[in-house]
């Protein structure tokens, strides 16, 4: 996309199908954004200039992506003051808690904003990187508003399905 806001990285092109929650919700909300993979074991120095070079390119959030010893996030983080969102991925026997343990642990003044394990967590990257935006875009606090109040209308409106379908 031109001139992206968000960078969404991840460590493997396996971690595309969670990952592309965090895209959708921007595409949604029409912040342009990147995705690339890149790794903070198997390629540091390509994360390393991705890292340095974010802020220089217009980046203002970065979303990553990680699985097993998930140290993406914090990796980047160490290496730029842009923030940096978490998204854990469940890619290994333990289920994705490694890589929630590997994203959440950060030592004090290296923050990382972790989400939950997963598509959810890619989701409200997505959403957490729109909010950060907002703050200084009117026009996207606007949007989050009626996001919102759409998903209040659609547990409303399942909430009377349901009524609908049990016995009186």
């Amino acid at each position: 996309m031109k001139n992206p806001l968000v960078g969404i990285v991840m460590g493997s092109s396996s971690d595309l199908s969670i990952m592309e929650e965090a895209a959708g919700i921007l595409r949604r909300f029409k912040v342009p954004y990147e995705m690339t993979v890149t790794s903070a074991h198997r390629s540091p120095e390509r994360t390393r200039e991705y890292a340095h070079s974010a802020q220089r390119r217009g980046l203002q959030v970065i979303i990553a992506g990680a699985g097993g010893a998930a140290h993406l996030a914090g990796f980047i983080a160490a290496e730029t003051m842009i923030p940096i969102i978490g998204v854990p991925i469940d890619s290994t026997p333990l289920k994705g808690v490694d890589a929630l343990l590997a994203t959440v642990q950060m030592p004090a003044g290296v923050p990382v904003a972790t989400m939950a394990v997963g598509r959810a967590g890619a989701r409200n990257a997505g959403i957490l990187a729109v909010q950060i935006l907002s703050l200084s875009r009117p026009e996207l606090r606007e949007k989050l508003l009626e996001y919102r109040e759409e998903m209040a209308r659609q547990v409303e409106e399942t909430g009377k399905k349901l009524n609908k379908k049990q016995p009186s």
